[in-house]
């Protein structure tokens, strides 16, 4: 029996990135990309590699082309770090997994290093068909506490719970971190928000405009840990749009919304020096009329529009600068 798990992007609507410094965030899974494992026993425990992978290259531009697309990684390690917590995991509930190997092998329609979080969703998916194949329950507070370990504790990835909690619930959930409560209880407060009650949205992105998002952050949190205060209030009022964001959601009142979306990325500025090709991604969709912020930590951007027209202006557009725009598919 081959066993088939997904695990979807994400895209942050409001508060990130005050999501690694016990903020609020509110996220949804974009199932227009994912993450998709198969596992099936074998005699031997194999991790099939993919392209990205393997160490073949045409000539040096095409090594070139590689590593600015994907990175000097793959996927693999990202499946090794999964396989090991989960059998921590395992040691540390006293649950006896079955004597019986397997093969895994992953692909990924998520666009690399534009902040939809492919490498979490690579972790999740490999957790979940796990989960399947040794009978093993987790449940997804849980799940997202393990698949951040594998990042930040193996892989020494900065990243915060926010993609992993997404991923885990899948479809549009509220996440509030608050120290005290994380630190008794070893997760968020996660409330999930009825998709039905998000506006219209749209994701833009350029696939040449890629970063690594825990070198992107590693500024912020150094100036964080010093104590900078622009940082620590940005990060604040980022936290407070999500909770101001939540309560407009449940309202409908998809015009508040709209100011809060401009309003996140507006502190990102003031934390951070935005590339020019990543502003551009940005003026060009607010100058259609539409708000824009990050889905993360750059390279692509999520937004809202009012109507069709806005939508078509933003289509244009975006094409001139060679961007690409889709509505996001929730649910």
């Amino acid at each position: 029996m081959i066993i088939e798990k997904r695990a979807y992007a994400r895209a942050g609507l409001l508060g990130n990135p005050s999501d690694g410094y016990n903020g609020k965030t509110i996220s949804i899974t974009v199932r227009n990309f994912g993450a998709h494992i198969s596992l099936y026993e074998s005699p031997e425990l194999k991790i099939a590699p993919q392209e990205q992978d393997l160490n073949e290259y045409r000539n040096i531009f095409h090594l070139v082309e590689s590593v600015s697309l994907t990175g000097y990684y793959g996927g693999s390690r990202l499946i090794k770090a999964g396989i090991k917590r989960f059998v921590e995991y395992t040691e540390k509930e006293k649950i006896r997994l079955a004597g019986k190997n397997f093969t895994i092998r992953y692909r990924s329609s998520i666009p690399r290093q534009v902040g939809l979080a492919g490498s979490s969703a690579i972790i999740t998916a490999t957790m979940r068909a796990l989960m399947e194949f040794y009978k093993v329950e987790i449940a997804p507070d849980v799940l997202a506490n393990l698949v951040l370990s594998a990042e930040t504790d193996e892989l020494g990835i900065r990243a915060g719970l926010q993609d992993r909690v997404i991923q885990a619930y899948e479809g549009c959930v509220y996440m509030n971190f608050e120290k005290n409560y994380f630190s008794k209880h070893g997760v968020g407060k996660y409330e999930r928000i009825p998709p039905k009650k998000l506006p219209p949205l749209f994701i833009a992105y350029k696939t040449d405009l890629g970063k690594v998002s825990g070198t992107v952050l590693n500024n912020i949190r150094v100036r964080f840990e010093k104590g900078d205060p622009e940082v620590i209030e940005s990060l604040q009022e980022m936290a407070e749009l999500a909770e101001k964001g939540k309560k407009a959601l449940l309202e409908g009142d998809h015009d508040v919304l709209f100011d809060l979306m401009n309003r996140n990325f507006d502190l990102r500025c003031k934390m951070m020096q935005i590339s020019e090709e990543n502003m551009e991604l940005v003026q060009t969709a607010r100058d259609c009329g539409v708000s824009a912020k990050f889905t993360g930590s750059g390279g692509s951007i999520i937004g809202m529009y009012k109507d069709d027209e806005a939508l078509t202006r933003l289509v244009v557009a975006m094409r001139k600068i060679k961007a690409r725009v889709i509505k996001p598919y929730i649910v």
